[in-house]
């Protein structure tokens, strides 16, 4: 998780970005699709103060508008650690949507008390828990999924004895044509390929949309608002003097 909370002049009004979420969903001949109410969502009143500061450092604002994730969607989120994506993706989905947070069995136990903790709240009535290896992600029987999470936790995945061909391979499988695959990460200089994953917690940007796409995704959009070209992304993330540079995709598994 990046630890440095963004100025509030950054981080712009929720007005406009469901605004341009609105404008984002329109289908052409179909009319526009209805924006999800971001601003509602991340203002319920039962939100913790600490997934409010969360907010904040990843620009969940600007993300939800970039996502296109909307309600009834069927959506996984992989190593959903302490929960945050899992909790926000139940929010948005609402009770005809489904989430499903995986994480393996050493992040499962790591992160019990805080997910048992989260799923005591009824908003989170839709979420279904499965531990399964990173490189066999999703549960049995889950498919036509309408899109993927996999936040800040890649470069992680990167140093594990995981296969991460069959990893990407399981989640193209996993989705319906046209769904989605959300990651975001903390970059790492320009081929640094996976080589500074464990000491600096970073990831070459260009290697994971590689990885990626070998699987059969098409990049579908790239978002810069947790871009900051003063990092230069040759520290430790957790020791930064400035905001981590990081990247945020989405993948389309083609129609």
């Amino acid at each position: 998780m990046l630890a440095i909370v963004q100025s509030a002049a950054r981080r712009g009004t929720f007005a406009v970005l469901a605004a341009a979420a609105l404008c984002a969903g329109a289908v052409a001949g179909a009319g526009p699709v209805l924006a999800q109410d971001f601003a509602a969502i991340l203002a319920a009143p039962d939100r913790s103060d600490a997934d409010r500061k969360t907010d904040q450092a990843r620009k969940t604002a600007q993300f939800l508008a970039f996502a296109g994730i909307k309600t009834g969607m069927k959506v996984l989120d992989v190593s959903t650690g302490g929960g945050y994506t899992m909790e926000l993706l139940a929010r948005v989905v609402g009770p005809s949507g489904k989430v499903y947070a995986q994480d393996a069995q050493a992040g499962a136990d790591r992160n019990k008390e805080k997910i048992e903790a989260r799923l005591k709240n009824p908003a989170l009535a839709n979420v279904a828990k499965a531990v399964s290896a990173y490189d066999d992600p999703v549960p049995p029987g889950v498919g036509n999924l309408d899109a993927i999470t996999l936040f800040y936790n890649y470069h992680d995945i990167s140093f594990m004895q995981v296969d991460r061909a069959q990893m990407n391979k399981k989640m193209f499988a996993a989705l319906k044509p046209g769904g989605m695959l959300l990651i975001a990460d903390h970059s790492a200089a320009a081929g640094a390929g996976v080589s500074v994953a464990q000491t600096l917690h970073r990831i070459d940007e260009a290697t994971l949309r590689g990885e990626v796409e070998a699987a059969g995704f098409k990049l579908a959009g790239t978002a810069d608002f947790l871009r900051n070209p003063e990092d230069k992304r040759d520290v430790l993330i957790f020791r930064s003097p400035v905001p981590v540079d990081a990247f945020v995709h989405k993948y389309e598994k083609p129609r």
